[in-house]
Formats: structure tokens, C-alpha cells, sequence
């Protein structure tokens, strides 16, 4: 295992900007869920009654938010996400729009009917793509960074739009004429929108036009300097923005435990599984795909590649591949570290997605700094009655905190 030091380097470069307190986000599993990974042993069923549990418990659990993922492998996000408006309270949903596969005009209307419909609970994450192959399947011809200029003209329409304004605008890619939405969203001037990119064009994209930057999870060296490239972009347009970054989590009462929870995630993965993963992987244009890659280089040896960090997930997931492993205070110590370096959301995931929701939340939001939009109000919870059982219904448990 990597020793439990920190690298000191990644303080010096954005230590004057750390986030003192954070939000936490959720997944909502909409293209799987189970207890191994590359197997059907523990596999469950994508329903609307799972999905809805799962979004039920992090609406209850206080978490600010859940991603839906996107692409052909998934299920729409926007339909799923519609559907579990009325089966939550306060939970937002953070929902792809993908520049290229829909206009501009269609998804402001979209988000200005969830905006409302949920009572200002959307979040926008702006999604260029990374597969050539599947975007080609999706009739998206664009190379990359023919990609990142449709994005740049889309966001620039998308946000005049959610704004009221009426747009004219013609670009290589995308025209509006006396574009114009007449209904607005509730959040003003326009839901959050949230983007990943690691490319220096995705960077530039992103400094222009976002509120929010997201990584995924990297050692945090590597988180350090992505921010302070971003950062320094969008200061140049007189922009700040916050940071996120986009982790798995397998947190056990002890270490021991969560160590062979990870070993027990990728049990089933056989040499093959990894093969065929990595060179799918290896079409991809995406750099932060590439990145991902880079740190557990198709093998089985060396995935702790920082302290706590492990990059097991990605041998053969795509998109985010690494997980924070660990006892509670582990886990929430490596994310201060990450708020050290100006982190203010974290995006987090277990296997199944039900159960690591609950443990994440008993287990390490105690250990957090939390915004007050994190959290469920309630306070501690107490196994007493009325809410639980009584010992021997003489008197309440008095054991505290593990």
C-alpha cells in the first residue's frame, strides 16, 4: 500500500483558496448496479422501484444531489430523472445535456420545464463525449476539438436563452435566429451548469461558461494542478467558479474491511475482461479517459496509487475509475485534503449504490464539514424510540459514535 503521507507540493500551488466546507452528491445507477463488477453474480435489476429506493435514501439521507449518467449504455437521464420529481423532496439532479446530439432551443425548454416542475432542483452537466465510436452511432461526425467549438457555441446560446434574452447568433456549427424562451426556469438566470474536461480545450470551454469544474479523481497533485490551469482561465474572463470532483467510495467501520471490499468488487474480472475493457478504452479521444487509463495501466498491480486512492474501478469502467478506500476517518481525511486544494462538491458512488449510499452517509458525513444544503436536518439519529428499538423496552442505546 501507498504510505499514508500527503504529497506536500499540491498545498503550495492552490492552498490560498481552500473550500471550507462542502456539498455532496450521489449516483443514481441508471446503466447497472450490483456487488461485483464484470458479473451477473449479485446483479439487480435497473427498475423504476430500485432507482426510486436509491434516490429515495439519498433524498432522506440529506445528500445535495445525484449525477445521472449519459450515453447508449444507460438510461435516458432526463426521463429517469423526470420521473423521480414526485418521489423526492429536496434532492437535485444533475442531468447531461450533450451538444451535438440535441439543439440548443430543445434542452433550454427541457431545463426550464424540470427547473420548474422540481422546484428549482436541476443541475445541468454539459457533456461533450469521448467515444468517437458511439458518438458516430449517435450521427455525431465532429473530431475533438471540432466538439469543443460546438460546445463553446452551444453554451453560448444555451445561456442567453435561460437568461430571457433573444438570440441571434451564427457560428460554424450552430445558428439561432430571434431564438426565445418564453418560460423561465426558477433558478436564475439559469440551473447550475456543471462540465468535465480535462483537454486544454475543455478547460477554455469550461473558464468561459460554467459554474462548475469536475474532475475525476486523481491523486492531488494532479487535482492541484488542473485547478489552478482552470482557475487561472477563468479569471481572465473575470469568472470564478467552484470545483468538484467525481469519486468512487468503499468505506468500512475498519480498513481491513474496506480493503477487501475493493478486492471483492473486481473478484469476478477476469485478465480478459480487462483486455477487452482497456483497448475499447483506447478508441476513446477523451483525455480525461486517457488519464484515467494512465493510472492503473491495464494491470492488476500497484492500484493504491495515493494514499486511500485506488484505481481498480477502472480497469474496466469507463469515465470515473478510482474509489476512496478506508475506515470513515480515512476517507473523510482524503477528502479535506481534497477541500485543501479548493474542492467544494464531491460526487460519490459504491457498489451496490442502495447500501454505499446509506454507509457513506452514517459513516462519514459526521467527519465532514458539510454546506448546510448537505444533510438532512434531523440531526443525529438515535436508535430510541420512537424511531427504533428501546434495550430490552427499559431504556435507549447510550453507545456514541464509532
Amino acid at each position: 500500500m501507498v504510505p499514508d503521507t500527503v504529497q506536500a507540493s499540491h498545498h503550495a500551488v492552490v492552498g490560498h483558496h481552500p473550500a471550507r466546507e462542502t456539498d455532496v452528491l450521489w449516483f443514481l445507477p441508471t446503466h447497472g448496479d450490483g456487488r461485483h463488477l464484470g458479473s451477473q453474480v449479485g446483479a439487480r435489476h435497473v427498475t423504476l422501484n430500485y432507482l426510486s429506493q436509491v434516490a429515495r435514501a439519498a433524498d432522506e439521507l440529506g445528500y445535495f444531489g445525484m449525477l445521472l449518467p449519459t450515453g447508449k449504455s444507460c438510461e435516458d437521464s432526463w426521463v429517469v430523472a423526470s420521473s423521480m420529481i414526485p418521489l423526492t423532496q429536496r434532492v437535485r439532479f444533475l442531468v447531461a445535456v450533450r451538444p451535438g446530439l440535441s439543439e440548443p432551443a430543445m434542452t433550454a425548454r427541457m431545463a426550464a420545464t424540470f427547473d420548474r416542475l422540481s422546484g428549482g432542483r436541476l443541475l445541468v452537466n454539459v457533456v461533450t463525449g469521448g467515444d468517437p465510436a458511439e458518438l458516430a452511432g449517435d450521427g455525431v461526425f465532429l473530431d475533438h476539438a471540432a466538439r469543443y467549438e460546438a460546445t463553446d457555441e452551444y453554451l453560448h446560446i444555451w445561456r442567453r436563452l435561460m437568461a430571457g434574452e433573444a438570440v441571434d447568433f451564427e457560428g460554424a456549427h450552430l445558428r439561432s435566429q430571434a431564438g426565445r424562451l418564453l418560460f423561465p426556469p426558477v433558478q436564475q438566470p439559469y440551473p447550475p451548469l456543471y462540465f468535465g474536461g480535462s483537454s486544454e480545450v475543455g478547460q477554455r470551454v469550461a473558464a468561459e461558461h460554467v459554474d462548475v469544474y469536475l474532475t475525476w479523481g486523481e491523486p492531488p497533485a494532479a487535482v492541484a494542478e488542473k485547478i489552478a490551469q482552470v482557475r487561472a482561465l477563468a479569471e481572465a474572463h473575470g469568472r470564478t467558479m467552484s470545483f468538484g470532483i467525481r469519486l468512487h467510495v468503499i468505506v468500512r467501520e475498519t480498513a481491513d474491511a474496506a480493503w477487501a471490499a475493493a478486492d471483492a468488487l473486481i473478484r469476478h474480472v477476469s485478465d480478459e475482461d480487462i483486455v477487452r475493457a482497456q483497448a475499447a478504452f483506447s478508441r476513446f479521444d477523451s483525455v480525461g479517459q486517457q488519464r484515467m487509463a494512465s493510472l492503473h495501466r491495464g494491470g492488476r498491480e500497484g492500484l493504491e496509487i495515493s494514499p486511500n486512492l485506488w484505481a481498480g474501478v477502472g480497469l474496466v469502467r469507463g469515465g470515473a475509475g478510482t474509489a476512496l478506500v478506508g475506515d470513515p476517518e480515512q476517507v473523510a481525511t482524503r477528502m479535506r485534503e481534497y477541500m485543501a486544494l479548493g474542492i467544494d462538491r464531491f460526487i460519490m458512488s459504491g457498489y451496490p449504490h442502495l447500501e454505499e449510499c446509506y454507509r457513506f452517509a452514517e459513516l462519514v458525513f459526521p467527519r465532514l464539514p458539510l454546506k448546510a444544503t448537505t444533510g438532512n436536518g434531523y440531526g443525529p439519529a438515535h436508535n430510541a424510540g420512537p424511531f427504533g428499538e428501546m434495550i430490552a423496552n427499559v431504556g435507549a442505546p447510550t453507545h456514541g459514535r464509532a
